[in-house]
């Protein structure tokens, strides 16, 4: 603990919304407020599901819990104790989830109008809040890796000329890394954008471990962003729907705070909070031991499932520099082509014959998502059915699709494509018309297609297979995807 302790300069075993709400706890305060269920008196059922323990703690803003919208007691400490521990020069607890967090980013740096510089392949968070507030993208379109199927990171080249470019942009936007562990050069995008007088936004929904992990690359905040958004409930440990919004010392607090009030609830969840405290906590005094063992977990995985032949689990191996200037080694990302089954076959075989539950499957690769809760044993568990898997169904792949990216033909922004006046067509007839709303495997929620982006046979034609093939199809406004929307 000494070593991380050094790290930090306020005392990091502090949890001071966690501490306020035992305090409570103890007062027996009769409760003329909301919410209705009254510490769980008023509903036994979800009481007896959840326990006294939650249930008493899921109350509503009050001076001595402090308020989220305008923190100035308990919670604007464990804004600091966060700021604190990931380097940052301010947090914001967020309890929209990551995509709240991406959304306050991006409307914080952009109005109505504004360029902004980034990856096609950014989860549908970011594309909403150009609908929001109309600014325009400019893509710099990744390369996609042919065997895997999978798009890579930003070149600094591509960065460079998009600037050039797009001199007037506002900002660049990285995936830092993207859902399978790949890394642009941060370091380099950082200082091209501040040079072009650009701010630089990181998307880190997967990223919470780079600020407390020996030998993963660079976070966010130690590359020198201007501002971060961290899914503290994926590799944290905190409750689903909570995370982080961090900014560098250019970014306006006070500007961000009221950015963030025009979307975020005014009702605050204590048990949200209260999970970002104490996971933060948990981090910033064991979080460089735990990580470690979480990547040496993944190294091994790696290795094992390898030996079994047929599958290929990716690693370091793919860094060349640039487009892949690192890897997230916690990833245990697995092509599975090569045994002549998609991604997402395996991972309904995983779910419905061995009773694993993986992070996602796709058209060519899965993702088992490996952090702070995993053991030795549930990887021997995963590599064994792996191996059984393979034993039971490999087949001949001949005409498995394999490409997960298709670069976009934009025709209009986001917002004029999402507000604009639209019909609805058979799938099939759509070709070669705009669309008007998203398309998207889910998870990553990375969209096939956004508004404003033009329909090609390609595209109709890998929506068809990953439906086929059994992908959690969401987006379009018809829930079986056998119409789209597109301008009228």
């Amino acid at each position: 603990m000494s070593e991380n302790r050094t790290r930090f300069r306020l005392d990091q075993r502090r949890a001071p919304i966690y501490e306020a709400l035992e305090q409570f706890r103890q007062m027996r305060v009769v409760p003329f407020d909301v919410p209705g269920h009254k510490r769980g008196r008023g509903n036994p059922e979800l009481t007896a599901f959840l326990g006294q323990q939650c249930v008493g703690v899921d109350v509503n803003s009050m001076k001595p819990l402090d308020n989220l919208c305008h923190p100035v007691s308990v919670i604007r400490e464990a804004e600091e104790l966060a700021a604190d521990a990931f380097g940052a020069a301010h947090a914001f607890l967020m309890v929209g989830g990551t995509t709240s967090s991406v959304q306050s980013m991006v409307l914080t740096a952009c109005k109505r109008g504004d360029e902004i510089i980034l990856p096609r392949n950014v989860h549908r968070s970011v594309l909403n809040a150009l609908v929001l507030c109309g600014a325009v993208p400019v893509y710099v379109n990744p390369e996609v890796d042919k065997r895997l199927g999978i798009s890579l990171g930003m070149k600094r080249e591509q960065v460079a000329k998009a600037i050039k470019e797009h001199p007037n942009a506002v900002a660049v936007l990285v995936n830092n890394p993207t859902y399978y562990g790949i890394c642009s050069d941060l370091r380099a995008i950082v200082k091209m954008a501040h040079e072009a007088g650009m701010l630089c936004l990181a998307d880190e929904a997967h990223g919470t471990h780079f600020y407390f992990g020996n030998g993963l690359p660079v976070s966010a905040m130690a590359a020198g962003a201007d501002m971060a958004s961290v899914s503290m409930h994926k590799s944290g440990g905190s409750l689903t729907q909570s995370s982080l919004l961090l900014i560098g010392p250019n970014v306006h607090q006070g500007y961000v705070r009221q950015i963030i009030n025009l979307t975020q609830t005014t009702s605050g969840s204590y048990l949200l909070m209260s999970s970002l405290d104490i996971s933060r906590r948990n981090l910033a005094l064991r979080g460089r031991q735990v990580f470690h063992q979480v990547a040496d977990m993944a190294e091994y995985a790696r290795e094992e499932i390898n030996a079994v032949g047929g599958y290929y689990a990716f690693g370091k191996e793919l860094c060349n520099g640039n487009s892949v200037f690192d890897f997230d080694t916690t990833k245990l990302s697995v092509h599975t082509l090569d045994i002549g089954l998609a991604g997402i076959e395996v991972y309904d075989i995983l779910r419905d014959e061995y009773d694993i539950q993986i992070e996602f499957g796709d058209i060519g690769n899965i993702l088992a998502y490996l952090s702070i809760g995993d053991r030795p044993q549930e990887i021997e568990r995963l590599v064994s059915a792996l191996a059984e898997i393979k034993r039971r169904y490999h087949t001949d792949g001949t005409g498995l699709l394999s490409q997960e990216y298709i670069d976009p033909v934009v025709a209009a922004s986001p917002q004029e494509a999402f507000y604009a006046p639209k019909k609805s067509l058979p799938l099939r007839e759509t070709e070669g018309m705009v669309c008007s709303e998203f398309v998207m495997c889910y998870p990553p929620g990375i969209p096939i297609l956004a508004p404003g982006e033009r329909i090609t046979k390609e595209i109709l034609n890998y929506i068809e297979y990953a439906k086929a093939k059994g992908c959690s199809m969401t987006g379009p406004e018809d829930p079986d995807i056998l119409h789209l929307n597109v301008l009228a």
